[in-house]
């Protein structure tokens, strides 16, 4: 039997990068417990204190297939390169020129919405097909693939 899977980011801004990531993925923000119409009446009945509001968020995925992603605060910033990212697949069935444009297109919208273009990997068959690197608004590398 599988597991679930839940991936997990440390950042600055538990909030600003949930969205970020709703936004990139086509998430949405996971809904507030039963019984609650929104997470500020949530966190307001569970005695959190405004300053502590921020502290985690998570997104999840509107149609449940995929992973659950939880952002939680940690005082620390980013210290090194990803040993582990997301490849965003943008460009499913695409080769070639159709393939970097889908890629460029899905990396203007991104960029809009604060993240970061690292590099441009152009295509080289046999194996490989091209991708664009990039890091979301708190340093975090990922791959547009």
């Amino acid at each position: 039997m599988a597991l679930d899977l839940q991936i997990t980011f440390d950042c600055a801004d538990p909030a600003g990068l949930s969205a970020f990531w709703a936004e990139a993925l086509g998430y949405r923000l996971q809904d507030p417990p039963a019984g609650f119409a929104s997470w500020e009446e949530a966190l307001t009945a569970m005695g959190v204190p405004p300053e502590r509001r921020n502290d985690a968020s998570a997104v999840v995925d509107p149609e449940g297939s995929g992973p659950r992603l939880f952002f939680q605060r940690v005082p620390e910033g980013k210290q090194a390169k990803n040993r582990v990212h997301l490849d965003v697949r943008a460009a499913p069935g695409l080769a070639g020129d159709a393939r970097m444009a889908a890629l460029e297109a899905a990396a203007e919208r991104l960029l809009s919405h604060g993240a970061t273009r690292l590099r441009r990997t152009e295509p080289a068959p046999p194996l490989g097909a091209g991708h664009l690197v990039m890091a979301d608004p708190e340093g975090n590398e990922f791959c547009l693939d």
